[in-house]
């Protein structure tokens, strides 16, 4: 084979090196437009998982670049005076040049060509290789050059940070937050070799802007940082080397391959340096494209088989550098929680780090976190215990005069299960198993307020005696039987009415027996959909009155909190998205319009509700379709929601319209409670592929949300929470009928978690720095 490799990077002479030992005899080049030493920045940094690949793919530069490696185990984060360390990470660094060097003296002894200081302008010049590996960086000018084939989307991010270095010595990856008289600076720091460490300094838009670093050089920048550090650097140097302030662009490409040439690294994707994966990356990019090539030995058949096995596991990294970045772009969010919680955040950011993981690893600090939780809890008047406090999740919290006993919610499921929407045995039996199953909070599924706020023949109602006498039947067992609190949720269908069961065509219309249905405007959910009219004043006051009387009939009934669906496209969402109010009248246009219909309900709602009792809103904070409702819309929304009343918001996304591409992944909706919560101040309840209680916990801990709501994993098993707190060793309600079992359960989760956990110990390897040290300590025992 005849290889080109546009780019002496690590990507690109790494995929040089594996292809020349598979294929001796194959005529590889590697292009560089520097010269060999040249290189810019200061050190990389690996994880012991990713120097196990180098092991396995290339033994000599894997020996050469672990005898470079400064190893270090902890991660260190410096805010308010405080230091916390969380131990078991397993890191390493390098000086970026030392690891060009042993790339390329690897490179030149397996025969791999090389030219530098050579610009390529164009690839005419290639027209003989089989194979172009374009591998030229971050700004690629071959992406760029045949951009309408490989369509990169490039997202610049608000934040500015520049790369510089110091001789401070560092024995962690370090984060460090510093708060100043412009606003906050974050340091990513970790040492690379002796004397030297990487620093990546990161601030937002308008710190950066009135701190001055617009106007400054790059030497007085280097010196600024110096003084906002100082208190750490103990006197040694920030150095520069090409240390410009810039955006970071988040790049994504819809295709890598075209004809015989290969995006590869940074020009074809990359990864915020947050979670230090870039260099990571590209590297594991060469042993993707190195492993096609040997299963297939044709081009267009490797090349194929690189992109289409490759791209998963690039986009998983994506979406943890993407959730990484945001959390960073809005630690000003977060700076005024208690330090030993922040540090919480930053550890578990990502999503890849969590509770349980944590409690293994750094049982000491969450300990701390727990201790820290149990005493916010204490301050609202719990008399819970803080020295040896039970997990976030089952803390007790306060929504008004109402307490519920854990953080854990049975999520509003509709069952479309009614009849002329009455509930039923079925729903006796579905509510009753899962508030004795231990959750602290129970939600109803959606309960309509008229006939024609059914989304469906099989919803359930609260408009006549029959419906509330079934409903009151349900609430008393509910009390009866258990500790769980109970809620119902009003809502009105909207463009989304007059549809098929969830299990005969979920959104469909119905094919007979269809009602009139309305909506903010007249905009169908599906092209095939019926129409709705677009609601007038008297229709909006009779929709408010039919609220208002079931809100009465929900007190009737004995319920102990209420939320108003605003959620999912039904009726008042509609109002509230752009996508489906196209309003010229009060109600559509600005926020503060879109919301007014909403909130004349609620507000009624509120009236008619006991002042003692809660009441909740359901929103999308996020139509995930162009042209939706936003974030920050959301946060406004929830805030007027605030003002009028609401005790919680129920954040959730999405199914506004049919063409809405969520971006699915564990966890997903939780940084929009996370947002609302911390931006408007309001206590949230997060939902969304949250499935079990580590997920619970980490959410809590963090600060993301106040309560966890989860809905499938409670349709088939109502006992979750009872068993959640089996495993953590925490005694909840239980009816007396099932006290045997809870007494099992609980004696059998002691053993069976201290064997998973010791499993778990023992089944993960040491790390490098652990194994640095015990041979260190070996050394100096046998001396």
């Amino acid at each position: 084979m005849r290889i080109a490799v546009i780019g002496g990077g690590p990507a690109g002479l790494y995929f040089a090196i594996l292809m020349k030992r598979r294929d001796p005899g194959a005529e590889i080049t590697v292009y560089e437009r520097n010269r060999a030493g040249d290189t810019f920045g200061f050190g990389v940094v690996f994880s012991d998982a990713t120097l196990d690949n180098f092991e396995r793919y290339d033994g000599p530069s894997y020996q050469r670049i672990t005898q470079e490696f400064a190893y270090w185990d902890d991660i260190a984060i410096h805010v308010k005076g405080t230091v916390h360390r969380v131990g078991g990470n397993g890191f390493c660094g390098c000086s970026r040049r030392t690891l060009l060097m042993i790339l390329q003296e690897r490179a030149r002894e397996l025969g791999v060509a090389f030219v530098f200081q050579t610009e390529i302008d164009d690839l005419a010049q290639f027209a003989g290789a089989d194979l172009v590996v374009l591998a030229d960086g971050i700004n690629s000018r071959f992406r760029e050059m045949h951009k309408e084939h490989f369509a990169p989307e490039v997202d610049l991010r608000p934040n500015k940070f520049t790369w510089m270095g110091s001789t401070k010595p560092l024995d962690a990856f370090t984060f460090l937050f510093e708060e100043t008289e412009w606003g906050p600076f974050i340091a990513h720091a970790y040492q690379y070799e002796a004397e030297r460490s990487t620093w990546v300094f990161e601030t937002d838009p308008d710190t950066f802007q009135r701190a001055g670093l617009d106007r400054m050089s790059e030497e007085d920048s280097a010196r600024l940082m110096e003084r906002i550090f100082a208190g750490f650097l103990d006197g040694h140097p920030v150095m520069t080397n090409r240390s410009l302030w810039r955006s970071f662009p988040m790049i994504r490409s819809k295709r890598w391959v075209k004809d015989n040439m290969v995006l590869m690294g940074d020009a074809k994707a990359t990864a915020h340096f947050s979670i230090g994966s870039g260099t990571k990356l590209a590297m594991e990019d060469a042993i993707a494209l190195y492993e096609a090539f040997r299963k297939h030995p044709d081009v267009p058949g490797a090349l194929g088989a690189y992109e289409t096995g490759r791209r998963e596991e690039v986009e998983k990294i994506q979406h943890a550098a993407d959730v990484s970045l945001v959390w960073f772009e809005h630690v000003d969010r977060f700076l005024s929680f208690d330090p030993v919680q922040f540090a919480f955040g930053v550890m578990t950011r990502a999503k890849a780090i969590t509770y349980d993981n944590l409690r293994l690893r750094a049982p000491g600090f969450v300990a701390e976190v727990d201790r820290h939780f149990a005493e916010q809890t204490r301050r609202q008047g719990f008399a819970v215990d803080v020295d040896k406090p039970a997990p976030p999740m089952f803390q007790p919290m306060r929504l008004r005069d109402l307490v519920v006993e854990n953080r854990v919610v049975v999520s509003p499921m509709d069952t479309y299960s009614a009849v002329e929407g009455v509930p039923n045995d079925y729903h006796l039996v579905h509510y009753g198993a899962r508030a004795t199953g231990g959750a602290g909070l129970v939600f109803t599924e959606m309960t309509c307020p008229s006939p024609e706020a059914r989304i469906t023949p099989g919803c359930a109602g609260l408009w006549n005696d029959a419906q509330e006498a079934a409903w009151t039947r349900i609430v008393d067992f509910v009390h009866a039987h258990s500790a769980a609190k109970f809620c119902l949720q009003l809502g009105h269908s909207g463009r989304k009415g007059a549809t098929k069961l969830m299990w005969e065509g979920i959104d469909r219309p119905l094919e007979e027996g269809a009602w009139d249905i309305c909506s903010a405007s007249p905009v169908p959910y599906f092209p095939d959909s019926q129409v709705p009219r677009e609601i007038d004043r008297a229709g909006m006051d009779k929709v408010l009155a039919d609220f208002v009387q079931a809100t009465r009939r929900a007190e009737a009934c004995g319920f102990d909190m209420l939320e108003l669906h605003c959620a999912h496209g039904y009726l008042l969402a509609s109002f509230l998205s752009p996508l489906t109010n196209r309003r010229t009248d009060e109600y559509g246009g600005s926020p503060e319009n879109r919301v007014r219909f909403p909130l004349e309900v609620f507000r009624a709602m509120r009236d008619a509700w006991p002042a003692h009792k809660p009441m909740s809103v359901r929103l999308s904070a996020t139509d995930w379709a162009e042209g939706g409702l936003t974030s920050a819309e959301a946060v406004e929304i929830a805030r007027m929601f605030s003002d009028a009343g609401v005790d919680l918001v129920d954040v959730s996304t999405g199914q506004t319209v049919s063409h809405a591409r969520p971006l699915y992944g564990r966890m997903f909706q939780t940084p929009f409670s996370d947002e609302i919560r911390n931006e408007a101040h309001v206590a949230t309840m997060c939902v969304g592929n949250i499935t079990t209680p580590d997920q619970v916990n980490t959410i809590l801990a963090a600060g993301r949300a106040d309560l966890v709501a989860l809905g499938r994993p409670h349709l088939v098993d109502p006992f979750f929470t009872m068993r959640a707190a089996a495993w953590y060793g925490v005694r909840t309600h239980c009816p007396p009928q099932y006290l045997a079992g809870q007494d099992q359960i609980l004696r059998n989760s002691v053993r069976d978690r201290a064997d998973l956990e010791d499993l778990k110990v023992k089944a993960k390897p040491k790390t490098r720095a652990e194994l640095k040290a015990e041979a260190a300590g070996a050394k100096l025992a046998a001396e």
